[in-house]
């Protein structure tokens, strides 16, 4: 029976990103995927790559901030691999918060006026009476980010196995040797499970993810007049493309894991897109979807080795996933191969949940 070094189980961002990572060290990998690679989460998410927000929890700005520096070279190289045109924007982020709000990032995001006025940035947004945050932010397109991702991976070698749950890890004379999935085994000296949302039901670990889930659409065939940065209210945001699709978003609902979309919750995010950019109105909607986004007790990723020996996770980012994909990669890559990292991660570790 083929055996492999490592086997990642989940194909989204976070698993492809280390399954790459791991190649560049000279060990095999398989990946493992239920469904299609790249298909859940990542394939649902807006790509904001926001490092710089009242949302990221204080424990996770300095990986937030390191991730988002990678992004250029992180991009670069996997458009060199794969051939694939990642849509990587440096536009900026504009950002409505509350005045104490606005306080506040001032305190922790070194650049956060608008370097023109708001009219001159953005002629066609409608935000009379508010005040603005300039936040030099990137954003990227998931779908081809994935794509390049999965190019990537298969170009350096990584095996991948889609359609097959992976149900448990297998134990050979108390030691792991793999895991189980519903249709075969598959063998290794260790496991990282990367199954986002799903990362709980791998047996005998029972990690803490829960799904959350998010309904987002596009709009597409407006006029010439659309959004040029990332925009974000308390109420929407609006994601340009380079292809003149405009992403709007999103919810945050616990719903178990269904992932249908309500019309009258998409209808409610498009008149919010419109009363904040009017020509919105003129474009159609579409497509529209959900995806479920790997929430955890404390809002922090998880992490590290578990009590295990051999079973590592890399789940749990909840929001931040596209984000934080190069920064696990790098630590994960190190952590699994026994290499030091240069970033502190106890906060995140797995068996904080055991204790």
């Amino acid at each position: 029976m083929k055996t492999w070094d490592v086997i990642i189980v989940g194909g989204g961002i976070i698993g492809l990103s280390l399954s790459i990572a791991l190649r560049k060290r000279n060990v095999s990998v398989l990946v493992v995927e239920r469904g299609e690679p790249g298909r859940e989460a990542s394939h649902a998410a807006a790509g904001m790559l926001a490092d710089c927000t009242l949302e990221t929890p204080a424990a996770l700005q300095e990986l937030a901030t390191a991730s988002a520096a990678m992004y250029p070279q992180f991009v670069h190289e996997l458009q060199d691999e794969s051939g694939t045109d990642v849509d990587l924007r440096s536009d900026g982020t504009l950002l409505f918060p509350a005045p104490q709000d606005l306080e506040r990032l001032a305190g922790f995001c070194a650049e956060h006026l608008p370097p023109a006025p708001l009219a001159d940035m953005e002629p066609g947004i409608s935000a009379a009476g508010r005040k603005a945050a300039y936040l030099k932010e990137r954003s990227v397109d998931p779908r081809s980010l994935v794509a390049a991702a999965l190019k990537a991976a298969r170009h350096r070698g990584v095996d991948i196995s889609s359609g097959t749950t992976v149900q448990k890890l297998s134990m050979v004379d108390g030691r792991l040797g793999g895991v189980e999935t519903d249709k075969t085994q598959y063998a290794a000296a260790a496991v990282v499970n990367c199954a986002g949302a799903w990362s709980g039901s791998l047996l005998p670990h029972k990690l803490p993810t829960r799904p959350v889930k998010g309904q987002m659409f596009a709009l597409v065939g407006g006029p010439a007049n659309v959004p040029r940065h990332v925009i974000r209210t308390d109420e929407v945001y609006l994601v340009p493309r380079s292809n003149g699709r405009v992403l709007v978003g999103t919810t945050l609902e616990e719903a178990g894991f269904d992932k249908h979309t309500d019309p009258s919750v998409i209808q409610r995010l498009r008149e919010a897109a419109i009363r904040l950019f009017p020509t919105l109105a003129q474009a159609r909607l579409h497509e529209d979807w959900a995806g479920l986004r790997p929430g955890t007790p404390d809002g922090l990723p998880i992490l590290g080795a578990t009590a295990t020996q051999g079973y590592y996770a890399a789940t749990g980012h909840f929001r931040d996933g596209i984000l934080l994909a190069p920064i696990t990669a790098e630590i994960m890559a190190k952590v699994v191969t026994g290499q030091r990292t240069a970033h502190d991660i106890r906060a995140f570790s797995p068996v904080r949940f055991e204790e």
